[in-house]
């Protein structure tokens, strides 16, 4: 019994050790949420319009900060505070780790 609560007591630990907020990105899950992103962003990370920033080979963390930004309303543009409100945490991380994960 000694070994498991010793154990216990080192996960516990190591669990809050992490970052708050911590997600284990999933590629395949941002590649499903781009979708909705794909008109002004491109599927392939290489914007379509000259007003949207190509996104393939971003830093993941720059886009996580990005996309809080535009969610909580503290970076200002019209149509990314309406398509990042009803993010969530772990759809920011999927999307962040998708489009990081592309060739620029």
């Amino acid at each position: 019994m000694r070994g498991a609560a010793y154990l216990t007591g080192a996960l516990i630990v190591v669990c809050l050790g992490l970052p708050a907020g911590a997600i284990a990105a999933d590629v395949q899950a941002g590649r499903a949420k781009a979708l909705q992103c794909q008109t002004c962003h491109g599927m392939d990370g290489k914007s379509k319009l000259p007003e949207a920033p190509h996104l393939a080979g971003q830093v993941e963390s720059y886009l996580v900060k990005s996309l809080k930004a535009y969610k909580t309303g503290a970076r200002k543009d019209e149509m990314m505070n309406l398509m990042a409100k009803p993010l969530s945490d772990a759809d920011i991380a999927n999307l962040a780790a998708f489009y990081s994960s592309l060739k620029p």
